[in-house]
């Protein structure tokens, strides 16, 4: 005859099973508005409650639900972080927009060798570690040179003015021109030759990602305006 065998006093036992640790998980965090992370209570509470149900005939290691448990928390941590780094990147974006607006309608400085020739003139910056002899020439957005010759160039910033006139004698239409330089020391050694441009910030791109700035038709970041400056047409002059 079968018996049961099972003391009538005793108590039996039994791991729950993962769905019912997941529910419990859930309204234990849907009750609680904190994170385990910020409850050092919450923590030591659900370690007990494992610690109650585990099945005494086939128990698990406390340090594996104390690494479990740290690991939660390491993750809720990480993604705390997350939200807050896309906090401060809207905030970064945000002063961003703020400054470039500010530009707007100023005249700035930016690195490249492009520049816009308007109503007889254009403006370039060479900067030079010594004082060299460069040969310069300007180019139209077809790549025709319209206009090359000699300058001689101090150690530091040199301007130089175009007043769009050619080598023949002709005028150059109102334009994108761009500028090279090729320069050397007295030894005959090549010297690189840094050249900048400015213009007027015509309009922002606060859609673009990052906030585009247009000068003279070409769009810049914020970060590669060198400097803002007066307008002045002093500088070093082609020959006429």
């Amino acid at each position: 005859m079968a018996t049961d065998a099972t003391a009538p006093n005793s108590t039996v036992v039994t791991r729950p099973s993962t769905s019912q640790m997941q529910d419990a998980g859930a309204r234990s965090a849907a009750q609680s508005p904190v994170g385990l992370a910020d409850n050092f209570q919450t923590f030591l509470t659900m370690l007990t409650t494992q610690l109650k149900n585990q099945n005494p005939l086939d128990p698990l290691g406390v340090n594996q639900f104390t690494q479990q448990l740290v690991q939660f928390a390491q993750v809720e941590q990480q993604l705390k972080g997350n939200n807050l780094l896309a906090t401060l990147v809207s905030t970064q974006r945000a002063l961003q927009s703020t400054q470039a607006l500010a530009f707007v309608g100023t005249t700035a400085v930016v690195e490249g060798s492009s520049a816009m020739l308007a109503r007889g003139s254009a403006l370039w910056t060479m900067r030079a570690p010594k004082g060299v002899e460069a040969a310069v020439a300007i180019t139209n957005a077809a790549g025709q040179t319209v206009y090359s010759g000699n300058l001689g160039l101090k150690a530091g910033e040199n301007s130089f003015v175009w007043d769009g006139r050619s080598n023949d004698g002709g005028r150059a239409p109102d334009g994108r021109y761009r500028l090279t330089v090729s320069a050397k020391d007295g030894s005959g050694q090549g010297v690189a030759i840094s050249i900048e441009t400015q213009g007027t910030v015509d309009s922002v791109d606060l859609s673009a990602s990052p906030v585009l700035l247009s000068i003279g038709g070409e769009s810049y970041t914020v970060d590669k305006i060198k400097r803002v400056v007066r307008s002045s047409s002093a500088g070093v002059r082609n020959s006429p």
